[in-house]
């Protein structure tokens, strides 16, 4: 038994390999994204390209996804959300991170994806990257000279920094 590298906790047979040998269109956008996470990881490009939109196929670049697939150690897929992409709708989202390791540097890529439906098949159309949350103060910033939260007295660069 073989687990999909979509992280489904099922068998890749019967998961995304049906999809992306053709067999059965994907059903959502969330079961797109996934198949095309496999591809990436089982190095097919030409799935790739054909799961593009064709509006958005003159993008496509096929030696750097190939370069991408096969130079990357794919450790995981996460899908944070998905928005739309039931029966009666022609768009869906899926925001994901993808975890990989290049020249042994463990990193992610962070996305919101989005799919359009043309011809009862859906599409991947668009990937943004997904900005880190900013992240507010609810109180004032220490400075390394000021004295210690914390109330022993110190200043903070001595203390706590």
């Amino acid at each position: 038994m073989s687990l999909c590298p979509c992280c489904s906790e099922k068998e890749f047979s019967r998961c995304c390999e049906p999809i992306i040998k053709g067999e059965i269109p994907a059903q959502t956008p969330e079961a797109l994204m996934r198949s095309r996470y496999s591809a990436y990881v089982k190095g097919d490009i030409a799935y790739l390209k054909e799961s593009t939109h064709p509006d958005d196929r003159g993008d496509f670049d096929s030696q750097a996804t190939q370069d991408w697939s096969e130079n990357s150690q794919w450790q995981k897929l996460e899908i944070i959300t998905t928005d739309k992409g039931g029966p009666d709708d022609t768009e869906g989202f899926v925001e994901f991170i993808a975890f990989f390791a290049r020249e042994g540097i463990d990193q992610k890529h962070h996305e919101l994806a989005s799919f359009k439906k043309s011809d009862n098949q859906w599409y991947f159309s668009d990937g943004n990257p997904v900005k880190p949350a900013t992240v507010k103060r609810t109180s004032p910033k220490v400075g390394r000279n000021d004295p210690c939260p914390c109330g022993s007295g110190k200043k903070y660069k001595k203390c706590c920094a």
